[in-house]
């Protein structure tokens, strides 16, 4: 008896969409304020799914790519398809995402940007005669919007659909367990950590640190394999350290040194806060990508310490990831469907958060002052004492991570002070949807 093979999963991300004719191949894009829609046209067998992050271009001074908004990317988006066969009068739509960014408050005028981006495409899809099948949109739920290419039939799932495993009896760690742990986490690497240092400080030594890195051979291996990644996009392979130096500049050489350190902690945690494979070395990437670009927006702090900061935010869950694995119902059912702060959850059940584990590990690698403060305090950066506004630009570069590039972790953000806290930085709610359009195109690729 012949056995069906299932089709192959191609995740299309924000500010992107993809076409096709019949093939083994299911599209999905994963959403919470994102909105995605799935076009179909059976008869001619053709579909494909786009991924929108904003309702309208911002006016911010950079190349625009059409296809990240609603009011561009949706005619290119239906003229593609036509052009792969399709006819208007035969397509049909399905349309998912557009989640609130937090609870409904008075400046969900200004911050409901999701509800603007799917007003405009059913105004879009109405305009051409293109009648929408299903429509879930709005809510505060993350979902994942796929498309099989195969049958063409479109699909609106909850971020995890496999059912939960039976909770098993769940015993609270003790002080001295947490301390154990904190205690056999490895220590950082020694060029990672002079790394840090010397982001805070400003004075680079790039001939000794280089010269350093090339004495750690699984550092130097990740970083040749990084630099050659599709993310970078870079022409001319690289096939030293001394070669990458030269062709991405000695900050972005720095970056990379500390990005692939952090990577060794995350990829040995378990299925506990992660919700695919890597998610939290991804979401910790692309936080620091974002703080960094915030950082240079506001000028609140150095960009290379705001991506350092961005980086090591979420330290603290390396300790905890075996504790959350453990009672993973729990954390999901309390963050994803009661939308309770990550923290409030972490206190109630284990006693301690990643905030203050992740401090506890900060003290014990010695990191500066200001990178522990900020890790310490990223979920209530005014109570940040040596690194305010640090802290505060980590907690949005986290906040618009966990918005707008959802699927890699299990996030929940208190938005309660949301507007004091983008005073702080200068900024205004009115000014969200700028913020939004920082977040740079496919911060992560799955390949990295």
């Amino acid at each position: 008896m012949k056995t069906e093979t299932a089709p192959q999963i191609r995740h299309v991300w924000s500010g992107n969409y993809v076409t096709g004719r019949k093939r083994k191949e299911r599209l999905e894009a994963h959403l919470a304020t994102c909105v995605g829609v799935a076009l179909r046209d059976k008869e001619a067998g053709v579909g494909g799914l786009i991924h929108l992050l904003l309702p309208e271009p911002t006016g911010l001074s950079k190349p625009v790519n059409p296809v990240a908004y609603a009011t561009t990317g949706m005619p290119l988006f239906i003229k593609a398809l036509c052009e792969d066969g399709a006819r208007r009068k035969r397509m049909e739509a399905c349309i998912a995402g557009g989640a609130l960014v937090g609870p409904v408050k008075s400046l969900d005028l200004d911050l409901d940007i999701g509800g603007r981006t799917a007003e405009i495409v059913h105004a879009i899809l109405k305009e051409e005669g293109i009648a929408v099948v299903q429509s879930e949109t709005g809510g505060c739920f993350c979902c994942r919007l796929g498309l099989n290419l195969d049958t063409f039939e479109s699909s609106i799932l909850p971020m995890i659909d496999q059912p939960f495993p039976s909770e098993e009896e769940f015993r609270k760690p003790g002080i001295g367990e947490i301390a154990d742990s904190i205690r056999l986490v490895r220590p950082i690497p020694q060029v990672a950590l002079k790394i840090a240092r010397m982001m805070d400080e400003g004075d680079y030594e790039i001939d000794q640190v280089a010269s350093e890195i090339k004495q750690d051979q699984v550092i130097s291996a990740r970083i040749i394999t990084m630099s050659n990644s599709s993310f970078m996009g870079l022409r001319k392979r690289i096939d030293s350290i001394d070669r990458a130096l030269i062709v991405l500049g000695e900050k972005l050489l720095l970056q990379m040194v500390l990005s692939v350190s952090i990577e060794l902690y995350f990829f040995d945690t378990l299925q506990g806060y992660s919700l695919c494979k890597g998610g939290l070395f991804k979401h910790a990437m692309g936080t620091a990508t974002v703080c960094e670009k915030l950082a240079r927006y506001t000028g609140k702090a150095p960009p290379e310490v705001a991506y350092t900061a961005g980086l090591l935010h979420d330290i603290g869950k390396v300790v905890l990831d075996q504790y959350i694995s453990k009672a993973f119902p729990f954390f999901y059912r309390r963050t994803q469907i009661d939308r309770v702060d990550i923290c409030k959850a972490e206190k109630e059940k284990l006693g301690i958060t990643h905030q203050e584990a992740g401090g506890l590990l900060a003290e014990n690698w010695l990191l500066p002052e200001n990178l522990s403060d900020s890790i310490r305090h990223h979920h209530n950066p005014e109570s940040a004492t040596k690194a305010h506004e640090l802290a505060h630009l980590v907690y949005l570069a986290d906040l618009l991570m966990a918005g707008f590039q959802t699927g890699q972790e299990i996030k929940g953000l208190n938005m309660d002070n949301l507007p004091s806290r983008l005073q702080t930085l200068g900024l205004t709610t009115s000014q969200f949807p700028i913020l939004v359009d920082l977040i740079p195109e496919k911060i992560l690729h799955d390949s990295l």
